[in-house]
């Protein structure tokens, strides 16, 4: 896949897996067999997905702390006619991951982008929750300061839709004792960890019973947090 010297070549946007390799879809491996080069957030975890497509393909690091200089870059052998894949470690690009700056470039180009969904972490929470899914409002990673995730809590106490965000291993804990000094013990809450994976778990119910549930169990695995509006009852 190739295009001439005077056409620009594509941007594929591509989701993969969030962690059941079962999820992989026919036009994502096709389109991955097809491109000139994948841009990666990691090229350790894309090559382990590239072996088990049996795909051999030239790789681009893609990530946060190089994704101004690379998207440059990416953008030069667009303009030169080679159709790249821009994918993450897991689920969508530019959904909590790096792309935003490479598709940005592209539609102020007039390059093409194409998107070939996929599996998004988020999405597959809220689908299984038992929260309002008729409206919400994604937070993407909250920052990381407890003082900052009570200003958000509280911002958003009243918010008539559902809060969904995401949080690290490594802040779970905090982060659910922070909203434990916000929101009302009997608010409906889900947290979701290790999605489509083994030890996937989705838990619904008020804040105080989810809260010792998540903390009685392993926290290894990210997590996908949703809050209901006030009010709501499970």
């Amino acid at each position: 896949m190739h295009s001439s010297a005077n056409t620009p070549g594509t941007l594929y946007v591509v989701g993969t897996p969030i962690g059941n390799l079962g999820d992989t879809s026919v036009r994502m491996k096709e389109t991955l067999q097809q491109v000139d080069a994948i841009a990666c957030e990691d090229t350790r975890v894309t090559a382990r997905l590239l072996q088990h497509l049996g795909i051999h393909k030239p790789m681009v690091s893609y990530r946060d702390d190089n994704e101004i200089r690379a998207a440059e870059s990416l953008l030069q052998r667009l303009l030169q006619g080679e159709h790249i894949a821009l994918v993450s470690d897991a689920g969508v690009p530019t959904i909590s991951d790096p792309g935003f700056r490479i598709t940005r470039l592209c539609q102020k180009q007039g390059i093409p982008v194409l998107p070939i969904p996929g599996p998004c972490a988020l999405i597959t929470a809220l689908s299984a929750s038992g929260l309002p899914s008729d409206s919400f409002l994604f937070l993407g990673f909250l920052l990381p300061k407890k003082a900052a995730r009570i200003r958000t809590f509280t911002q958003y106490l009243d918010f008539p839709h559902t809060l969904l965000f995401y949080e690290s291993p490594h802040r779970i804990t905090k982060c659910l004792d922070d909203m434990k000094q916000v929101l009302e013990p009997e608010r409906v809450i889900c947290v979701s960890k290790e999605l489509t994976k083994m030890h996937e778990r989705i838990v619904s119910g008020s804040l105080s019973d989810v809260h010792a549930h998540v903390l009685s169990r392993s926290l290894k695995g990210e997590f996908v947090v949703g809050i209901a509006p006030r009010g709501f009852v499970l």
